[in-house]
């Protein structure tokens, strides 16, 4: 017992050091979500740390996200793909590092977890490592084929995340589970329109690293082609493509709305992780509306103030699903 205790502290730590953001999210859930979620989410930045490496080959990449399954699975000890990865990583952050080297604690208490939340978790890393794997074998600048590839690209990164959280509140909840069906078609929408305002803000960073996750169908139909993109040659075209997208993504969050209004309204923990990653994304969208010509994502990334402004408004609407339809609109207008 005290293992496990010990574990969630140090999940905990974790968690404040890779992502601020869902730092800020994720304690806002139940007690019997927070653990799991918390911990899903590690599992993912684990995966995401593999794919991001630039020092590992494809064919590396691959074959650790394998050991990875395999960790996840009770087939290989945790302690092993640790120590092999490790000393691999040249790009990682600090706070990668010591995930990567804690790699053992995460896995201990993803075991400890019910077998509904194990299942919803493994199944959600499995399709990720798998679907990152191929994308990564493929990328390039100049960007996908078309809206059909990054819808699939969006599923493997960010939609399947969505299902293993409506997977774990309909296990959490009776009275939720009454939805899943509906839910799980929003999750997914609802991750897509998240992941779609990333691959916008992140478009240099993403082209720094030799990869872009645009669809190039949307521009060549314009008379535009993402090769020849750079941060002193943003034409009207490729404008107008971007608009497009952020169109796209916008329907995305709308429907990520109508998956929050399906939570019940005494769930405000649930209610308020989803609705502050929605609203921040929201915001974004219109900070790269705003200032299409962009050359950096620090220009477009949301300030502080921003953050806890979305924080205040969204714990006071929602109480009410006619506050949120009001709040969304007031939001998503201009684009």
């Amino acid at each position: 017992m005290i293992t496990t205790i010990t574990d969630e502290i140090y999940q905990q730590r974790l968690l404040q050091g890779v992502s601020r953001t869902f730092a800020l999210t994720i304690p806002q859930l139940p007690p019997n979500l927070y653990k799991a979620v918390g911990n899903g989410y590690l599992l993912c930045r684990i995966a995401d740390t593999i794919e991001d490496e630039p020092n590992l080959s494809p064919e590396q990449k691959s074959i650790f996200s394998q050991q990875f399954i395999q960790v996840l699975d009770g087939v290989l000890p945790a302690q092993q793909l640790s120590d092999n990865l490790l000393p691999s990583l040249s790009n990682a952050s600090l706070a990668e590092q010591e995930l990567i080297e804690q790699i053992p604690r995460v896995i201990r208490l993803t075991h400890s977890f019910t077998p509904s939340q194990q299942a919803a978790l493994i199944r959600c890393v499995r399709i990720m490592t798998e679907g990152m794997v191929n994308f990564q074998r493929h990328s390039s600048l100049a960007g996908l084929k078309d809206i059909a590839e990054l819808d699939r690209y969006c599923y493997v990164v960010a939609g399947v995340v969505g299902e293993m959280l409506t997977e774990l509140f309909c296990d959490y909840s009776p009275e939720i589970a009454k939805h899943e069906t509906e839910l799980r078609h929003l999750a997914v929408s609802f991750g897509q329109g998240l992941q779609m305002t990333n691959i916008l803000k992140d478009i240099w960073d993403d082209r720094a690293r030799g990869m872009c996750w645009l669809p190039q169908s949307v521009f060549t139909e314009l008379g535009f082609e993402l090769q020849q993109l750079a941060p002193d040659r943003q034409p009207h075209e490729f404008t107008q493509g971007l608009t497009q997208l952020i169109h796209i993504a916008q329907h995305h969050l709308s429907n990520a709305l109508q998956y929050v209004l399906l939570i019940p309204r005494h769930e405000q923990g649930i209610r308020r992780f989803c609705l502050w990653a929605l609203v921040m994304a929201l915001l974004t969208l219109r900070k790269i509306q705003s200032h299409p010509e962009f050359t950096d994502g620090k220009q477009v990334k949301i300030s502080r103030r921003a953050v806890k402004t979305t924080i205040l408004v969204s714990n006071l609407a929602g109480y009410s699903n006619m506050a949120l339809r009001s709040l969304f609109y007031l939001l998503a207008r201009r684009l």
